[in-house]
């Protein structure tokens, strides 16, 4: 599903005296497949941004299009469009644990297939697959979802967000109080769903590590604006500095083996595996 974003504008409060523009004509357009970090300061209107593409909010000016659904600033949009748009692109909050309630975990899944009109059984079935799908088994259907552990909890609200099938999923800080172990299995996670149930991904985050390992590309964003779209690569060979960019360490310490004088390629390079790679092939060549 491909996403097209035209002459964007967002004003929080418009026409009165407390207006904020959070998001300032910006335009960009991804292809079908993507896997796309959304990075930049906080304020800088990320989670605004998510928030129009979702259809949480409308435009002031500009449009969104995701394949046939078109959102603007009209005052009368059907609510039929607005549903169909929330079930296609689905947005997972930052600690959407939260948002559980339902005394039961398949229940709790299960409510967003119901929601959209899908029969009772056939959202249990659905609830069943993609509790699976997030690493829980079938002893976990019948449990309470206030009696998990914060990583099961988590993992219980994703499913409940990807049981209504959405083709472009939109991550909100997912690693937001995990430890390292937890992001790592979590960020996993969303790789497999991304290459095995052919969901695009946009990945808001702070975490430069997260990025530079799973990204494809990278959207910065400042004050409202895009400033580019590129690799990992191209972003992090930039003086960040002043977006507060913080250089994932491995790739601060790859940079620094090449400014040494060993000959290794840093758009290679997104982890520790591919760092040794990178540095057995330099030393064979």
């Amino acid at each position: 599903m491909s996403l097209k974003v035209n002459n964007l504008t967002y004003i929080y409060n418009k026409k009165t005296n407390f207006a904020s523009k959070a998001i300032n004509n910006i335009s960009f357009s991804l292809d079908d497949n993507f896997f796309v970090a959304l990075v930049g300061q906080t304020g800088c209107g990320k989670s605004t941004l998510a928030q129009l593409l979702n259809g949480l909010l409308k435009p002031t000016e500009g449009e969104i299009i995701i394949d046939q659904y078109r959102l603007t600033n009209k005052r009368h949009i059907k609510r039929k469009d607005i549903q169909n748009l929330r079930k296609n692109v689905g947005l997972v909050l930052q600690f959407p644990e939260y948002q559980l309630f339902e005394e039961t975990i398949e229940k709790d899944v299960s409510f967003g297939p119901k929601n959209f009109k899908v029969k009772k059984e056939e959202a249990l079935e659905i609830a069943h697959r993609c509790i699976n799908v997030v690493g829980l088994n079938e002893s976990f259907y019948k449990r309470s979802p206030f009696e998990l552990s914060g990583g099961e909890k988590r993992k219980v609200a994703i499913a409940g967000i990807l049981a209504i099938r959405p083709k472009i999923l939109i991550l909100d800080e997912p690693t937001a109080g995990l430890d390292p172990s937890s992001t790592i299995e979590i960020m996993n996670l969303f790789k497999k769903i991304h290459e095995e149930e052919n969901v695009s991904i946009i990945l808001i985050t702070h975490d430069m590590e997260v990025v530079n390992k799973y990204a494809k590309q990278v959207i910065l964003m400042d004050q409202g604006e895009i400033k580019s779209i590129s690799t990992c690569n191209e972003l992090f060979k930039n003086d960040n500095d002043l977006y507060s960019l913080e250089l994932p360490r491995i790739y601060k310490f790859a940079k620094k083996l090449k400014e040494n004088g060993l000959n290794i390629n840093l758009e290679n390079i997104n982890d520790i595996d591919s760092l040794i790679k990178e540095i057995k092939g330099a030393k064979n060549g």
